[in-house]
């Protein structure tokens, strides 16, 4: 996917250890990488493309001159459609030459920019534009390169007393969270108006790192003038971070009307800039971590989170850029070996096969039975266990699967160290189907152990194809 083969892993810094995921450096320090000033734009985009990009640009001056860093748009700030033909027909792939002048824009103003929801064209194997689109936040840093790409995962299909609105027969849902991305203002955790609604990606988004939760938004004009501010600043209060929200305002066309109010709020949930009800115009503040380190030390509730008896977790927000070495039971799996991993836990390449394609799945904390798992270790370990036999099915273009585990000496378990056994499954790979569990007693493997080689060759064959993926 173009997500995979444009991010890239950062690790150090301000991230804890166990982060994992897909942010990225860039190669060249930025000259503004001190500052700290960012902008949150508001427009009324219309399908008016062209005057949309004025707009844009207007919003980029305006910022230069504030000495912001880092500009913010809203969600639409390509445009919005009056009709779903026009929406399908105004999409751009993210190829197309409206990012090209996104692109450019950030590089001739030397800024970072959100471009906080546009319509992104899903094409088919004739690179023809299908029927539906991606809602898509996109981060561009100061050399015109696409740092990260999000997908907006809730859609907005709502029906109130004042509105009624169907997102979703027009967009496809995103499939996964972004992990925070490295940027020079802090670690950053993308979203897209509705998501607001959705505590749980939010701290699970502070959980992996982010020091600063996005929401840019074309939020109604009624539900903004009931929720918008009290949401985001319940964000940033819970996540104890900052939220920022660039806004669209106003009447687009006479069947959407936007609230406004862009808000930059921190850690403490202080709104330290607003909008308010202007056109075409910007708020800027400073981002200062030092205040999420505050907020955070005298009161840790992060720190408090039970995690014995619920979780946060998100299906896929692992990586398959390893970094170290991991402990099973009293052996070590070398990380080249390892082929995916995810803040609790790690797959890799088997010493020797029942069937080809034979991998474990293991919890990175040493412990020897199920039973003695936390919530949040179980709920990541079983993702894992899923996202593994998915891509192993993918890869070896089988349709079934052996899952298990052995757990405890008397069930055959050799290693006393939580781990799954995934086999993809072939037609009559067996005299008998229930042979195969003979063959998983350790015991009584006759083949030779795999040389590390094999297993790292075979690591890395699974690396490339899930980085397709």
């Amino acid at each position: 996917m173009l997500l995979f083969q444009r991010l890239k892993q950062f690790v150090g810094g301000t991230v804890p250890s166990d982060y994992f995921g897909f942010a990225y450096i860039s190669s060249k320090m930025s000259s503004n990488q001190a500052s700290k000033v960012i902008a949150i734009g508001q427009m009324c985009a219309t399908n008016n493309k062209a005057n949309n990009m004025k707009q844009v640009e207007e919003l980029f001056c305006k910022a230069k001159t504030q000495n912001a860093t880092f500009l913010f748009l809203p969600e639409c700030c390509d445009f919005v459609g009056e009709h779903r033909k026009q929406t399908l027909e105004l999409s751009e792939p993210l190829e197309g030459a409206t990012m090209a002048q996104y692109k450019e824009l950030a590089k001739t103003n030397k800024m970072w920019v959100s471009l906080g929801g546009i319509h992104e064209s899903i094409l088919d194997t004739n690179n023809v534009k299908t029927d539906k689109i991606y809602n898509t936040h996109v981060l561009v840093n100061e050399f015109g390169e696409v740092v990260s790409v999000y997908r907006k995962l809730h859609l907005f299909d709502v029906e109130t007393e004042e509105m009624r609105f169907r997102e979703s027969d027009v967009v496809t849902q995103g499939s996964h969270l972004v992990s925070p991305v490295n940027t020079p203002i802090g670690l950053l955790g993308m979203q897209i108006c509705y998501d607001l609604r959705f505590g749980e990606a939010s701290s699970i988004l502070r959980k992996f790192g982010a020091q600063i939760l996005t929401y840019p938004s074309a939020f109604a004009y009624s539900t903004g003038k009931a929720h918008w501010e009290v949401l985001l600043r319940a964000r940033a209060i819970e996540n104890q971070c900052y939220v920022i929200a660039a806004a669209q305002i106003g009447a687009h066309n006479s069947k959407r009307t936007s609230w406004g109010h862009a808000l930059i709020v921190d850690p403490w949930g202080k709104v330290l800039a607003n909008c308010e009800e202007n056109d075409l115009t910007i708020a800027t503040a400073e981002i200062d971590l030092t205040k999420n380190n505050s907020v955070q030390k005298n009161m840790p509730v992060m720190q408090h989170k039970r995690n014995d008896v619920y979780s946060l977790t998100s299906f896929g927000m692992g990586t398959i850029d390893i970094t170290q070495d991991h402990n099973f039971a009293n052996n070590v799996i070398k990380k080249e070996t390892i082929f995916y991993e995810t803040e609790h836990c790690f797959a890799f390449t088997n010493l020797r096969c029942v069937v080809e394609g034979h991998v474990l799945v293991s919890t990175k904390r040493v412990t020897q039975r199920l039973d003695s798992l936390l919530c949040h270790e179980i709920c990541d370990l079983f993702s894992t266990v899923c996202k593994v036999q998915r891509m192993l099915e993918n890869f070896y273009k089988t349709t079934s699967a052996t899952v298990t585990v052995q757990d405890g000496p008397d069930a055959g378990q050799t290693v006393p160290h939580v781990h799954f056994h995934i086999l993809p499954r072939r037609p009559r790979d067996f005299k008998e189907n229930d042979h195969i569990y003979t063959k998983m007693d350790d015991r009584c493997l006759d083949q030779p152990d795999r040389s590390l080689e094999d297993r790292i060759i075979e690591a890395q064959k699974y690396r490339s194809f899930m980085n397709r993926q």
